[in-house]
């Protein structure tokens, strides 16, 4: 079998993938919290993680791997909205979660096994605060139920902080109802205009935090093999999923793998620097699917990932001329998938798919998630069926030029066609006429 490695986040180390249970898989993504559309950077979490997901599928089976990426749908950031709209909460995570299906599943990101919504397990959160009470790691105060941080020995460990350099550098809320500044909230009190639910400390809703671990214990067990995310969510989100997971006896995740943020022609992606866009946006714009996928792609996940129209360019110029190379393929070059388990090397793999065609490209295309094994209505450039005739006519003038040696007709058909954006491909096997993004049938009338 195929020797995984991946960083380890917690141990700042390449590791290699050591499943729990041998031959099986188990994988918890955080994902959105659904109260708008996904941004590119929602995006790029969604399609690292499964190309993750497809490579752990292809190296053990797919019944063999379990993923489950959660909807995060009680949270403050949800009521502000619904009550800005005037909408019920319920509708509002409805919808903005089925955008972010429709979103993800445009840019070839597979549905995982669960996708658990919050509000689903509730009862699971409360038994779990619970526990951390008995156990002395929670305390309950004015309706609120807080960790204690200092309690968790560990704490800090996956960030690489210490609890006082985080209370010098970090906004903390200092209120009444705490021990400790770096005490977090597994739970607090609902007003009657926003979601409750009976708990023993009163009607409230839980803290962000209690929700993945709550959601990863019951779907994957005490201990799973992988948990990813954002860099963003290291700290504090993923170092209080550690400490309130552990302080109540689980191992939690054995490997940590965070994806690093986006950035816009050099710059990071923000609202008020005007570059900040939706993954809709663009698919509206006409840019497909594949084309964003495939320059996420082109940057390792552990690197800032630079979106620039250049990059985008280029990726749909690779893509058409692959397409026109590809055929249906099942067994993927093992130099392919030797990339993508060094540490899921996505750049590596692309490199080595410049050398392939056929069948062996089909198969490297279909890992990769750029693929369904046909070739898609946007990368067809027009009808590239009207390019045969055309290139039965440079052959032919090729043939006839070996002879007579007056290349002129030849180069002329050649630059009309590079003129109307056909990238032109001579070898010995023959010709072949691939129309790249500027394809523009109406310059070869008349051709």
């Amino acid at each position: 079998m195929v020797e995984i490695r991946l960083k380890n986040s917690k141990s700042r180390k390449i590791e290699v993938l050591q499943p729990i249970i041998p031959g099986k898989v188990s994988m918890y993504l955080c994902g959105p919290t659904v109260y708008d559309r996904a941004h590119m950077g929602n995006a790029r979490s969604a399609v690292v993680f499964d190309q993750l997901f497809r490579l752990l599928r292809h190296v053990y089976g797919a019944e063999n791997v379990t993923f489950v990426r959660n909807f995060t749908d009680v949270d403050d950031k949800i009521n502000a909205r619904a009550a800005e709209e005037g909408r019920e909460i319920s509708d509002l995570t409805a919808e903005t979660a089925q955008w972010y299906l429709d979103d993800t599943r445009a840019l070839g990101v597979l549905d995982p096994n669960h996708m658990p919504r919050a509000t689903g397990y509730i009862a699971e959160m409360i038994a779990f605060i619970e526990d951390l009470i008995a156990r002395d790691f929670a305390y309950a105060r004015d309706g609120h139920v807080l960790f204690r941080v200092r309690r968790f020995d560990d704490y800090g460990a996956l960030s690489g902080r210490s609890v006082d350099d985080m209370i010098a550098g970090a906004r903390v809320e200092v209120a009444p109802y705490k021990e400790d500044p770096m005490d977090f909230v597994l739970w607090k009190p609902s007003t009657d205009d926003i979601p409750g639910w009976e708990s023993p400390w009163g009607r409230g809703r839980p803290g962000w935090h209690i929700e993945c671990s709550a959601m990863a214990h019951a779907l994957l067990g005490e201990s799973f093999d992988i948990h990813g995310g954002g860099a963003d969510l290291m700290f504090p989100h993923h170092e209080n999923e550690v400490a309130q997971s552990c302080a109540a006896g689980h191992g939690f995740a054995n490997i940590w793998m965070h994806n690093e943020m986006l950035q816009v022609e050099g710059r990071k992606m923000s609202k008020s620097l005007g570059n900040f866009f939706t993954v809709r946006e663009l698919l509206e714009k006409g840019i497909p699917g594949e084309v964003i996928r495939f320059v996420m792609l082109s940057t390792h996940y552990g690197k800032p990932m630079d979106w620039t129209e250049k990059k985008r360019a280029e990726a749909e110029k690779t893509l058409r001329k692959w397409y026109g190379l590809a055929e249906a393929g099942d067994a993927v070059p093992e130099a392919v998938v030797t990339a993508l388990a060094d540490d899921l090397n996505t750049h590596q793999a692309l490199a080595v798919m410049h050398k392939l065609n056929g069948a062996d490209l089909g198969a490297a295309l279909s890992l990769m998630g750029l693929w369904s094994g046909t070739v898609p209505d946007w990368a067809q450039g027009g009808d590239a069926a009207d390019l045969s005739a055309y290139a039965t006519r440079l052959s032919e003038a090729r043939e006839a030029a070996m002879q007579s040696k007056d290349f002129a007709a030849v180069d002329a058909l050649k630059s009309a066609l590079t003129a109307a954006g056909v990238e032109v491909r001579m070898s010995k096997e023959g010709v072949d006429l691939v129309p790249g993004p500027d394809f523009d049938a109406a310059k070869l009338e008349g051709l």
